[in-house]
């Protein structure tokens, strides 16, 4: 009995199909099969052989690793039972359905407004029939939808289940293009998300930049655990990267490896950052600790030898230099003055300039700085006389003049 791998569902789910005929099914072909779900169709990927299929019995879903937000997630892989192979009608059908859950997704958010759930829906998924309605959400924490999901039964008339997913099998359902310009790995071919560090990135020298180094999905791009195994073995024979080797002639850094020259990278004080072939580190870092000077190949002892400090060529000496030179030169030899800058004239300020030079006649000075300050006061003098008095309140009574008037008569 041959046993098939087969992909289903949206989310690319996984199974093992079982044919007991003895054509082989081709690559590619689309057949029915019931999974745990129900009746649906599937793809067939190949045929396995017995440790193939053991080594896919072992792959853990989202949810082991913690890549999913839901506990409960299904197996990666499960079992199918093969029904029949499709027919042209099958796939019609399911190209109808797919267009149909375009529609479908819109109204359902709209559903959702109302109930103000804080929850994002992803997409939607018929099964065959029509028998039961899938759809898929992210969301940061437990969500209680049950009064969501009595007003989507209400609007399709059919069985609804809601599937909790995380932030990378969103990524793999939506799909969608990658830093590097291809579709990304997880919505093709990638079977399971391995977990990532952070220590796989500096292990491969590349830049800690959250912008080059995550994927769509906002964690850590899956093509990071690619090439670490390589990397990983050529480290095995090296110190961390970053390590300083103290040296007479200061601290030699070991800044990175290079694959493609089977060689690690070293920062030497005064030379610069230089290649050294992995199999000659143990020599070269003996020769360093010593403070004798490593020469690569294709170098000469002189110019492995450091340089602290650089001379500028004759070419670039101009003639205010030579000029500069010769008057340093008769200064130190004491035949004529030295060398100094002019010191430009110290400015005044603008109230000092205007103050008489002559500071002996000192009654002068008074009377220049006094006079403004009674005439200040004269000025204020003349001002209050200006401003108009204002008038006396009467008091209750005659009038001044009818009481004189009275004292007459």
């Amino acid at each position: 009995m041959n046993k098939y791998l087969a992909i289903y569902g949206k989310p690319r789910y996984l199974g093992i199909l079982e044919y007991s005929t003895e054509e082989p099914i081709a690559k590619g072909e689309t057949v029915v099969a019931e999974s745990h779900r129900g009746e649906e169709l599937a793809v067939i990927a190949g045929i396995l052989t017995p440790e193939q299929e053991a080594e896919y019995r072992l792959l853990r879903n989202a949810a082991e690793h913690g890549d999913s937000a839901s506990k409960t997630a299904e197996p990666l892989v499960t079992d199918l039972t093969f029904i029949s192979f499709a027919s042209d009608e099958d796939i019609e059908t399911g190209d109808l359905y797919r267009e149909e859950e375009k529609s479908i997704l819109k109204s359902a958010i709209e559903i959702l407004k109302p109930h103000e759930l804080e929850m994002k829906l992803i997409d939607v998924e018929f099964l065959r029939h029509r028998r039961k309605l899938f759809f898929y959400f992210s969301s940061e924490q437990r969500v209680d939808f049950r009064a969501y999901v009595r007003d989507l039964a209400r609007e399709f008339k059919t069985r609804i289940e809601l599937r909790q997913i995380g932030v990378r099998d969103e990524a793999k359902i939506i799909k969608g293009i990658g830093p590097c310009g291809q579709p990304c790995c997880c919505s093709y071919w990638l079977n399971q998300f391995a977990p990532i560090c952070i220590k796989m990135v500096k292990e491969q020298n590349l830049a800690l930049n959250p912008a080059k180094i995550s994927g769509i999905c906002g964690r850590l791009m899956c093509c990071m655990c690619y090439e670490h195994n390589v990397y990983r073995e050529l480290w095995e024979k090296l110190p961390n990267p970053g390590t300083k080797i103290k040296s007479p002639n200061g601290n030699v850094v070991v800044s990175g490896v290079e694959i493609h020259t089977n060689s690690v990278r070293c920062y030497v004080p005064g030379r610069g950052e230089i290649k050294i072939p992995i199999e000659k580190f143990d020599e070269f870092k003996e020769t360093v600790v010593a403070g004798k000077d490593w020469i690569t190949a294709g170098e000469t002892e002189e110019a492995a030898q450091p340089k602290p400090s650089m001379k500028l060529p004759e070419s670039y000496a101009g003639t205010e230099t030579k000029v500069r030179r010769e008057k340093e030169d008769s200064a130190s030899s004491g035949e004529g003055k030295p060398y100094k800058k002019k010191r430009r004239p110290r400015k005044l300020p603008a109230g000092a300039k205007e103050q008489p030079k002559d500071t002996g006649n000192k009654e002068v000075i008074k009377k220049i700085v006094i006079a403004p300050k009674k005439e200040a006061e004269g000025d204020k003098q003349e001002t209050q006389k200006q401003k108009p008095r204002r008038p006396r309140r009467r008091r209750s009574g005659a009038k001044k003049s009818e009481r004189t008037a009275t004292v007459e008569e």
